[in-house]
């Protein structure tokens, strides 16, 4: 049967509009024919499989329930959120996901209606729906619904217990769904995480409470002020005869679940029942992450994002890896393997990405020195401090962009005790198909005005090997190394590791019209552009190597010989390599014509690593374009 025919129902749903008319007895095939489709597409077009699988369920019974787009949905780790896309009118665009100008992986308020919130980064769902909920209220709409989906390992991120922790004090009646598939990228871990799977709470306890609740209102006996009164002694009784404390109702929210996540009519039913009840309420529902897809079902990290796949067998397609350059989170993964067998004291410590950042080989070789702290990098940062403290050597591994989050903790917790902690900073510069959420550009500017910091970032990955030695051997002070996503430069990369002397860059050509001042690994698109000059330009090119503290002797010599300097980093130019040039030649009574060449003062967008080098002007062909001019 061809997939036209099987997809009938799907085919007719444009808007959640369309799903609310239909039958309930259709729903189930709904889920059915949604589901094949999310395998069909992203078997030719990668994408995040695993967790949007689990999801589909959950997805038609919200927009069953609820009147979207009036009626805000806030997904949390928008790996969840592929079948809410097919459903809000981008089922034709679908295809299009995570290319350049096709529509985002994740949910983005620019991008629809039905996007309630941006969800790039875990954790933040309650805390924003919390607000928009209260916002209602003071706007008298006391008909908008406002639900927070989260899941997917979100909940051992911090936030969602200040968010928590708020909703309870605050006059709202938000629902959040928490999506326990127990899974994060990696497997959860945490305590919490084996407390989700063991909670139990009655649904018939819940009907009786909430009828009695209801009565005794309509008799006049209780009010909504002495609600948390009550409710906190109903929690109370309950755990007492129960032996059995409920986390989310000592926060005095009203708790229901868990149940089946998979079940579609039951999901409505329950949401029907729930959706008009006052207060803060949350529904624990179990999914399977890839649920319906056997292969994806039965290895979750593998299919979290397994790129393109047979669909009919399951067998992945990769590319042909042989005599290629390893991954630099690969080369990353090894070499802390070496460091840590040499030194007793190295430590691993990454939020909820060890696959990703290849820490697994850590973990296989001596894992009571590596940890997996959950999606959590304000504690990962401020752990490896505790660590450092007690003179443990830490490489906390952290992506770029979810580094932000432990702004405060880098300042306050290493920078100012000037704690040996080696942070590398994976997935640095534009990452590609993720878009805008996950671009690791701001880490240059942002880390370079912290006093105690050494900043560096390797040219390929000898250097990213060497650093990493620098960061355990060769100092004894916070050292940053930050490093792209993808493969390197060389198929022999195992070299014998040196230290690399702090603040010095190197002279990788000599000229003398031009000096081109580069920091990492996007200084390989600047030796391309170099050859494809040839002998039309004598381009001088210098590898920084280190941010901070810069290479002065090297910058003093471009400023005495060249009128005319260009800077590439692959971050934004505001704040990083570019402005740090500037100001030394400003400092020092230079005056060459500077070109910076990085990320201007916009959010870029998603699409192939090389196209969006071509966008923002990175690519070798435009450097060699802007060397010549």
């Amino acid at each position: 049967m061809s997939e036209q025919q099987t997809m009938n129902i799907l085919q007719t749903i444009d808007s959640p509009g369309d799903l609310r008319n239909l039958p309930a007895g259709q729903l189930k095939q709904v889920c059915s024919e949604l589901r094949q489709y999310i395998i069909d597409i992203l078997s030719e077009n990668p994408g995040h499989l695993g967790a949007s699988l689990g999801t589909v369920e959950l997805t038609v019974a919200l927009h069953r329930v609820f009147n979207t787009p009036y009626d805000r949905i806030l997904w949390d780790v928008g790996h969840q959120a592929y079948g809410h896309k097919i459903l809000t009118g981008r089922r034709e665009a679908f295809h299009t996901l995570r290319k350049l100008e096709g529509i985002s992986g994740f949910p983005n308020p620019s991008e629809s209606e039905y996007d309630a919130f941006i969800a790039g980064h875990a954790s933040n769902s309650i805390s924003a729906a919390l607000g928009m909920s209260v916002a209602s209220a003071l706007k008298k709409e006391d008909n908008r619904h406002v639900i927070a989906v989260i899941g997917d390992g979100a909940m051992t991120g911090g936030l969602a217990y200040e968010g928590i922790n708020n909703a309870s004090i605050n006059p709202n009646n938000l629902l959040i769904v928490l999506n326990d598939n127990n899974m994060a990228i990696d497997d959860s871990v945490g305590a919490l995480s084996q407390y989700l799977v063991n909670i139990t709470t009655s649904q018939t306890y819940n009907k009786v409470r909430y009828d009695a609740y209801r009565g005794l209102k309509k008799m006049k006996l209780i009010s909504d002020d002495r609600r948390g009164n009550i409710l906190r002694f109903n929690n109370s009784l309950k755990a007492l005869l129960t032996r059995e404390h409920n986390l989310f109702e000592g926060f005095s929210i009203r708790y229901f679940g868990p149940m089946d996540g998979h079940d579609v009519e039951y999901l409505i039913r329950v949401l029907n029942d729930i959706k008009d009840m006052q207060g803060p309420k949350l529904l624990h529902i179990k999914t399977k992450k890839g649920k319906g897809f056997k292969p994806a079902e039965e290895s979750a990290t593998e299919w979290h994002a397994p790129g393109k796949f047979d669909k009919e067998t399951g067998r992945r397609i990769l590319p042909d890896a042989l005599n290629e350059p390893q991954l630099y989170q690969d080369v990353f993964g090894h070499t802390l393997v070496e460091l840590a067998a040499g030194d007793k004291r190295v430590v691993g410590v990454t939020p909820a990405m060890p696959t990703g950042c290849s820490m697994t080989f850590l973990m296989k070789t001596f894992p009571e020195r590596a940890f997996d702290v959950g999606i959590a990098e304000g504690h990962a940062v401020t752990f490896s401090a505790g660590l450092a403290k007690e003179g443990m050597i830490p490489f906390c591994n952290v992506y770029s962009s979810f580094m932000q989050r432990a702004y405060d903790n880098l300042i306050h917790d290493v920078a100012l005790q000037k704690l040996h902690v080696v942070l590398c900073l994976d997935r640095s510069g534009l990452v590609g198909e993720d878009g805008a959420t996950h671009h690791g550009v701001f880490d240059l500017a942002c880390l370079r005005s912290v006093p105690n910091l050494i900043i560096s970032s390797p040219l390929n990955e000898w250097d990213l090997r060497n650093l990493m030695y620098t960061g355990c051997k060769g100092v004894s002070a916070p050292f940053v190394i930050r490093y792209p996503k993808g493969k390197g430069e060389k198929k022999d990369w195992r070299n014998e590791l040196r230290v690399l002397p702090v603040g010095k860059g190197r002279k990788l050509r000599e000229g003398k019209d031009v000096a081109v001042l580069s920091i990492g690994p996007i200084g390989n698109e600047v030796i391309k552009a170099i050859e494809m000059l040839g002998d039309t330009c004598s381009v001088a090119h210098y590898d920084m190597i280190y941010l901070k503290p810069v290479d002065e002797e090297l910058l003093h010599e471009a400023g005495r010989k060249f009128a005319r300097i260009i800077t590439v980093e692959n971050g934004v130019r505001t704040g990083g390599l570019g402005s740090a040039v500037l100001e030394f030649m400003a400092d020092n009574g230079y005056t060459p014509r500077i070109k910076r060449i990085g990320i201007g003062d916009v959010f870029v967008g998603h699409g192939s690593i090389p196209e969006l080098y071509s966008l923002c002007g990175m690519d070798a062909t435009s450097i060699a374009r802007a060397i010549k001019e």
